[in-house]
C-alpha cells in the first residue's frame, strides 16, 4: 500500500474489491444516472449490499453527471454508500471538471454526515472510458486539493480493480506530491 499524509489525512492506494473495506466507514459507488445495479463497481456494490440499497437508491434517482448522494451500507461492512454518476469519456464535456465533481461532491457529504474514512473506486475509469491515467490525475489532485480543508475525513482510501490501474495511481500520486 502506498499513502501519503496531507495535513490530517491519509491517502492511501491499495489494489482490492470496493464491497471488501470493511474498515471504512462509507465507499463510493461509480455509479450509473438510475443508481441501479449494474456491472463493473455498482454491480459489485448493490451485489455485496442485498436489495435493499436499490430500494433505498431509487427514489433518490435520476442523478447527473457529477452529483453524489449518500444511502446507507445494507449488507455491506460500511456504514454509507456514497454514489457518483461520473462522466462517459468523450461524450460529458468538460470530463475533467465533471469527474473532479464528483469527488468533490462525495468529499463534501462526507464532511456533512461526519464520516471519517471513505474509500473511492477510480471513477468513470472503467466501462465510461475514461483513460486511466487522466482519471487517476484527475482524482488524486482533486483529493490533495481538498485534504487540507477537510475536518472530520481522516482516511481516504482509493481501491484499484487491477495491478496496472494502481500502478497508474502510484505514478500519479508521485507526481503530484513530488515522491
Amino acid at each position: 500500500m502506498k499513502s501519503v499524509k496531507i495535513g490530517d489525512v491519509t491517502v492511501e492506494l491499495v489494489r482490492g474489491n470496493i464491497a471488501a473495506q470493511p474498515d471504512i466507514t462509507a465507499i463510493v459507488n461509480a455509479a450509473n444516472a438510475m443508481l441501479a445495479p449494474g456491472g463493473g463497481v455498482a454491480g459489485a456494490i448493490h451485489r455485496a449490499a442485498g436489495a435493499g440499497l436499490y430500494e433505498e437508491c431509487r427514489p433518490l434517482a435520476p442523478i447527473r453527471t457529477g452529483e453524489a448522494v449518500i444511502t446507507g451500507g445494507h449488507n455491506l461492512p460500511n456504514r454509507f454508500v456514497i454514489h457518483c454518476l461520473g462522466p462517459v469519456y468523450g461524450k460529458d464535456k468538460p470530463e475533467d471538471i465533471l469527474l473532479a465533481n464528483c469527488y468533490r461532491n462525495a468529499l463534501k457529504l462526507a464532511e456533512e454526515n461526519a464520516i471519517d474514512s471513505v474509500a473511492f473506486p477510480a471513477i468513470s475509469a472503467g466501462i465510461f472510458g475514461y483513460p486511466v491515467e487522466e482519471a487517476a490525475t484527475v482524482a488524486l489532485k482533486t483529493v490533495l486539493e481538498a485534504a487540507p480543508s477537510l475536518k472530520h475525513v481522516k482516511r481516504i482510501r482509493f481501491v484499484l480493480y487491477s495491478d496496472h490501474d494502481l500502478r497508474v495511481h502510484e505514478n500519479a500520486l508521485g507526481k503530484l506530491t513530488k515522491n
